[in-house]
């Protein structure tokens, strides 16, 4: 312990009877009793007041009073016992910085519960479609707005602790130049998680497809995004290689546009051929939430006769566009048998000249094969 130290405690201790440290004693713990007594019933007061009527301010109050920490009481009940004793100039001014860190460190807790309690009443009201989007964009301005705070206050601290501020922060400046440099790749990341959330090409709950990859976004974070895909394990991705890729979000589709083939025997007549169209479209349009757009004798395929067929599907969910699909193809068999139409399956048809036997047909494609 320091020389000056021990000369101050000293004088301490011979500027003051027993009498005097009991007085002090006595006042920082009837002090602290009475604030934390007074904190609890305000807060218990407020708590069923805000039940009663759910009003943003009360509930504002109830935050703040739950971020006063036992520190602030037990700092204040401590100053109030340095009132009773007689203290040195050396020992007094430290005293003094000490309570008013101690003040602005409380502050401080009551400033980031103040600001989250804002952001999130803000962020929290809207559309259920935009709760993806609100909750990225909470939780990355949470953790700037937090960083800014608590940079505040230790600035704040430091200079009342005497310490020259405006040299740290020029120290601090260079030294960031440096380790912006040496963090590249990281601080990419952090820009590019700020691009996302202003510029929203996805948020939490969107299904997307980025590559050979996809899932559902779970989770964007300052350095990378997770995704889980649909055989359930979790994809992490960086956010900087995330926004250079082409993105696919199908959350973003209003309906989802289907294209189907058919193909029929070639002994099909024309007349069946002319109904075929009519039939595709009667089963599209029974069926819910579709919405037709042709279908057309597309052309003469190897073994058929080929239809093409194009509808939309007026809800983006795959399963939905699943279930439309197999009842219009179940509608199509039924449809088909009722007017004698075949489909066609993969076939060839071996032609003979007059007078050939089908023995020396087969040797001569043998022939012709070797």
């Amino acid at each position: 312990m320091p020389i000056n130290t021990i000369a101050m405690f000293h004088q301490l201790i011979t500027r003051n009877t027993l009498q005097d440290g009991l007085y002090a004693l006595l006042a920082a713990c009837v002090f602290m009793l009475v604030l934390q007594l007074a904190r609890s019933l305000l807060l218990h007061r407020l708590v069923r007041i805000a039940k009663s009527t759910d009003t943003g301010l009360g509930n504002l109050f109830i935050e703040l009073l739950s971020a006063t920490r036992f520190l602030l009481v037990a700092g204040v009940g401590l100053y109030v016992a340095t009132l009773f004793l007689d203290l040195p100039v050396a020992l007094e001014k430290w005293v003094d910085h000490a309570f008013i860190a101690l003040i602005i460190l409380q502050i401080g807790f009551w400033a980031n519960r103040g600001l989250v309690f804002w952001l999130r009443h803000h962020f929290t009201q809207g559309e259920k479609e935009d709760e993806g989007s609100r909750a990225m964009t909470l939780s990355l301005l949470t953790f700037l707005v937090r960083v800014v705070l608590w940079a505040l206050v230790t600035l704040l601290m430091l200079d009342n602790l005497g310490l020259n501020v405006t040299a740290l922060v020029a120290s601090l400046g260079i030294g960031g130049i440096a380790v912006a440099l040496a963090a590249q790749n990281i601080l990419s990341d952090l820009f590019a998680s700020l691009s996302i959330s202003i510029d929203k090409p996805f948020v939490i709950g969107d299904f997307i497809v980025v590559g050979d990859m996809m899932g559902s976004v779970e989770h964007v974070g300052l350095k990378t995004t997770r995704i889980r895909s649909l055989g359930g394990e979790q994809i992490i991705l960086s956010n900087n290689d995330l926004l250079k890729s082409r993105i696919r979000n199908y959350k973003r589709m209003q309906e989802r546009r289907a294209v189907f083939a058919i193909g029929v025997t070639y002994d099909t007549c024309a007349t069946l051929l002319e109904q075929i169209p009519m039939l595709i479209r009667q089963a599209i349009e029974k069926q819910p939430e579709t919405r037709f757009d042709r279908a057309h004798f597309k052309s003469f395929g190897p073994s058929s006769l080929d239809f093409e067929a194009v509808y939309f599907v007026l809800s983006p969910d795959f399963n939905i566009f699943m279930n439309v699909q197999q009842a219009i193809n179940l509608q199509l068999v039924r449809s088909f048998a009722e007017h004698g139409i075949e489909f066609a399956f993969p076939t060839q048809t071996l032609h003979l000249n007059a007078g050939t036997t089908l023995a020396s047909a087969l040797v001569g494609h043998d022939k012709a094969i070797e």
